[in-house]
């Protein structure tokens, strides 16, 4: 073999080595998007009133980018048959679905004069729903416990075998042990699993001083588009938004990380629409991140890189040293009130810092700040309201200085 054939082998060995390298990947500078998506939402698997392929191909079609299916103690697999109501709407709902998917797709039978149709499970459906990096679909749980006559619900999103109910003698303790089972699933499996807890006025089951004695949380629903759960709260019941902000304040005086929020639909009607019905579109999260991948995202979210909508869309969002500024993707003939609420390190009760008429904003976080979170109101109405949150709104994650 020549000097010159020899020499162009070991440039050829060397690239290919070079190539093959595994070098380390700095996530700073990898492009990242604002996803939409809901983790919050309900089938025939539980207690909606939709197949899950409805659902899925309702949110895909109104530009969401992810969906997790939470119902209620079951995830979407193995053999359920539902019997399909008698009333017109479902009668009509169940033709059109089977008109679209067809009877190869939609497995049903007659009996006794009614319509039994067996659900897709999960691995079936997500088939058919699924493009990377435009649409994903995340396994998801709604824990659903109780203690006494408190309804204590919290997700699971990213779950990978279904956790039943702990219980305890005590709100505290339901809701820690049903923590506790996500976290331990999620070290066992290596596998990132998101809890978060769910309406905490539903029932007024959660206390403030419930959610202050909660260990490894991080996520709570601010708002929920379900009408039944008290967002606002009532003449004896906080607000969830204060609720937050009072958790904050005593998480970080404790040196526990910061509660982040999150808004969900809860969606459970598909059919009859209006403020006494549980539907879908009202609340979602928007997630920064380089990739539609479940581990993407909750790592986006474990960061604080999200905020919480009920319709306002964000242009820009950035905390740059000790400065936290919002930039609203602003629609025609819309007015916005940017306001910056948080809590000073002498106080001990929230206050709004700013508030800015426009559609961009910046506050600086001062060394008297304990933490700042800016919450947008859009003049323009929603489209769907429930309880007296009658205009579109957003809310950005908390931000504490850095020293």
């Amino acid at each position: 073999m020549s000097y010159i054939k020899i020499s162009v082998l070991f440039i050829c060995i060397a690239v290919n080595i070079s190539c093959n390298k595994q070098v380390p990947v700095d996530e700073d500078k990898l492009e990242k998007r604002w996803m939409k998506g809901n983790l919050h939402a309900h089938s025939y698997w539980s207690d909606g009133d939709e197949f899950p392929e409805v659902i899925m191909d309702w949110y895909k079609s109104n530009g969401y980018q992810f969906v997790a299916l939470s119902d209620h103690n079951t995830l979407a697999e193995g053999d359920k048959w539902v019997v399909i109501s008698e009333d017109s709407i479902y009668q009509n709902a169940f033709k059109n679905y089977l008109d679209k998917y067809g009877s190869d797709w939609v497995n049903h039978k007659l009996d006794s004069g009614r319509i039994h149709v067996q659900l897709k499970t999960y691995e079936e459906y997500k088939r058919i729903f699924e493009e990377k990096e435009e649409f994903l679909i995340i396994q998801s749980e709604e824990i659903t416990d109780n203690f006494e006559d408190k309804p204590l619900h919290m997700n699971a999103t990213n779950i990978q075998v279904t956790i039943e109910p702990q219980g305890g003698n005590s709100v505290v303790e339901v809701l820690q042990n049903n923590i506790d089972e996500v976290i331990n699933q999620g070290e066992e499996t290596g596998i990132p699993i998101l809890p978060h807890i769910n309406h905490p006025n539903f029932g007024y089951g959660i206390s403030l001083e419930d959610m202050i004695a909660l260990k490894g949380e991080r996520f709570f629903e601010v708002y929920n588009g379900h009408p039944m759960v008290h967002n606002l709260g009532d003449s004896v019941h906080m607000s969830t938004e204060e609720m937050w902000d009072l958790i904050n304040i005593s998480y970080i005086n404790n040196n526990q990380p910061v509660m982040y929020g999150i808004a969900t639909d809860d969606s459970h009607h598909y059919h009859v629409m209006g403020d006494k019905w549980s539907n879908a579109g009202r609340g979602w999260i928007m997630v920064q991140s380089d990739s539609l991948t479940p581990a993407s995202l909750i790592t986006a979210m474990n960061a604080g890189k999200f905020y919480a909508t009920s319709g306002v869309t964000l242009k820009g969002l950035e905390t740059d040293e000790n400065n936290l500024s919002v930039e609203v993707s602003a629609e025609p003939g819309i007015a916005y009130t940017i306001s910056f609420i948080g809590c000073r390190k002498d106080q001990s009760t929230p206050e709004v810092f700013k508030s800015v008429e426009g559609t961009e904003a910046i506050f600086e976080l001062t060394e008297d700040i304990l933490f700042v979170r800016c919450k947008i109101t859009s003049s323009k109405l929603h489209s769907n309201p429930i309880e007296n949150i009658l205009y579109e709104m957003a809310w950005t994650q908390p931000v504490i200085r850095k020293d």
